[in-house]
């Protein structure tokens, strides 16, 4: 199947995320691309792609825009528990649960694919270097997971925005969604917060603390990091559980 060039542009950031966790063969890439293709969807922003208690009877890959995870208490505050970015997947085996704890929503517009669970078992069952490249993604998923438990429970509130920040740098990298220093920041201060654990009045001292110290520039919805060494350290921030300089065979 021959790709447009607006086609390829789409597929890319999934097939530069997935191989940069396993090699992904000649084959696999091309199968993925037919199955992701067929499976198009669009979403504006603030729409909820899945919602928690719902079946789960396929695979959500994004394509562009940006989407989180996040759970509702009863009361009605949120907690966002996790970003997804162009080239990921809303949990490449969920379907094998009955339904999903959580919810999923848009943030900006956005384009998905959804390939049902039947093509995306005979996709994973033909090639392992594809099956083992959405485990790595799945076993990261949970590796970030922790991580952002440990930011809400430990790090203070400058580390927490610092750590945060290093992630969104580490993960828009091999999708090539970094600019120099600089990459897209189109969510509010309010998704950054309910991110954070902070409220949005202390997450807003918290980026002027860190404009002060010349650490980040923050916008017209571009973020800057103007020395990514000083926001590690910052955050006492290592990339390791991300497993993208750890290419497999």
């Amino acid at each position: 199947m021959a790709l447009s060039m607006s086609d390829r542009n789409l597929v890319e950031p999934v097939i530069r995320r997935l191989n940069a966790l396993r090699r992904l063969s000649v084959e696999a890439r091309s199968s993925l691309e037919s199955a992701i293709l067929e499976g198009l969807q669009s979403a504006g922003s603030g729409e909820d792609v899945i919602s928690e208690g719902d079946p789960v009877d396929s695979i959500r890959i994004v394509l562009s825009g940006w989407l989180c995870r996040y759970k509702t208490l009863e009361d009605g505050r949120r907690q966002i528990v996790n970003f997804l970015f162009p080239g990921e997947s809303c949990d490449a085996y969920a379907f094998l649960l009955s339904t999903i704890d959580h919810s999923i929503a848009t943030l900006t517009p956005a384009v998905y694919s959804d390939i049902k669970r039947a093509r995306f078992e005979s996709l994973i069952a033909a090639d392992s270097t594809l099956a083992e490249a959405f485990w790595c993604e799945t076993l990261v998923n949970i590796a970030i997971q922790r991580e952002w438990a440990v930011n809400l429970g430990r790090r203070v509130a400058l580390e927490r925005v610092a750590h945060l920040f290093c992630e969104i740098v580490e993960r828009l990298r091999p999708v090539g969604m970094i600019n120099g220093k600089s990459c897209i920041m189109p969510i509010t201060q309010m998704d950054l917060a309910d991110a954070t654990g902070l409220s949005v009045v202390h997450l807003n001292r918290t980026l002027q603390e860190m404009r002060a110290s010349g650490l980040i520039v923050l916008r017209d919805r571009v973020l800057t990091i103007n020395d990514l060494d000083a926001l590690k350290n910052t955050a006492l921030y290592s990339p390791n559980y991300l497993q993208l300089y750890r290419r497999g065979s």
